[in-house]
């Protein structure tokens, strides 16, 4: 088959490029495989964004037979508090693009800047935001807290990035959740007002739901609040694909074992069915498709 991957970015790689730190995946790595992939005969277009670029129907008529929908979900989530607008506030998704893809930490060599300053905060508990908290460590932060509402034994990320985060110093502060970011009279971040929960019966997660714990504000200083909270599928796709089915909160809803999704000859896989999960999951999601249209071609051929 003639392959072709539509790139949103001007560089491939996905998370893989712009996500997960240097010292977790070295990019020389990535682009040893991206390079394979273009041996293989695969054309890749860059800056090349589907929904805006071309619409799927459209590259139905251009002649593609089948489609893989792989766009991940790379929507942050906010957590709507006041001052999450202020300077200095970021989305991990953001944070982890200026230094990972664009190398801001050789600014000025390169053209992105990232600002850390001497306290970072990074709400939330996955592994996205120890990704982000051991970053801003490595760019020089003084001090870099984790501020997560639940206990640790709730926290997704996995134990060995904990592990890792720990090693490296980070400060966990747990049972915390923020209130409000609090600003300077020029609009840059200068802390964070917090108050302290406690775990009360177990919600629709399963997981035991932090109740706030009357009189306990306080304040973190902090010149850098990165925002790790979970990201969503971005609902560009959706809204430009009639017939496309999706679930509420914007996954694609597809055949388990196939990836075919509600709209023929089109397939999904990955963090844009899932939400956000694990490259691994995301390859094995690609392989069974692959398969699968593999097998639709060749009947719809009549081969």
């Amino acid at each position: 088959y003639d392959v072709t991957i539509f790139e949103a970015f001007h560089t491939p790689g996905g998370v893989l490029m712009y996500g997960i730190p240097e010292f977790r995946l070295p990019k020389a790595l990535v682009q040893k495989e991206i390079d394979t992939v273009k041996k293989l005969g695969v054309e890749i277009k860059t800056n090349m964004v589907i929904g805006k670029a071309y619409s799927l129907d459209e590259l139905m008529e251009e002649g593609y037979q089948a489609i893989f929908i792989g766009t991940g979900a790379g929507l942050p989530n906010f957590m709507g508090i006041p001052g999450e607008n202020l300077n200095g506030v970021y989305s991990a998704n953001e944070f982890l693009t200026r230094i990972n893809l664009m190398k801001a930490y050789k600014f000025p060599e390169a053209d992105t800047p990232v600002k850390v300053g001497k306290n970072v905060a990074v709400i939330g508990g996955g592994n996205v935001a120890m990704d982000a908290a051991r970053s801003a460590k490595r760019l020089g932060a003084e001090n870099v807290y984790i501020v997560y509402r639940r206990s640790e034994a709730e926290m997704p990320a996995r134990l060995e990035e904990v592990h890792h985060a720990k090693e490296e110093g980070i400060i966990f502060k747990l049972l915390t959740n923020p209130k409000a970011i609090l600003g300077t009279d020029d609009g840059w971040v200068k802390a964070m007002e917090c108050v302290e929960m406690e775990l009360g019966e177990p919600d629709s997660s399963g997981r035991r739901r932090p109740v706030e714990k009357k009189g306990s504000e306080h304040i973190i200083e902090a010149d850098t609040v990165i925002i790790a909270i979970g990201q969503s599928p971005n609902p560009l796709i959706k809204s430009t694909t009639p017939g496309l089915e999706t679930h509420k909160w914007g996954g694609i809803i597809v055949e388990e074992e196939t990836g075919a999704t509600s709209k023929e000859g089109v397939y999904a896989g990955g963090d844009a069915v899932t939400g956000a999960a694990t490259v691994i999951l995301a390859m094995g999601a690609g392989k069974k498709a692959a398969a699968a249209i593999d097998k639709y071609l060749r009947e719809k051929n009549g081969l």
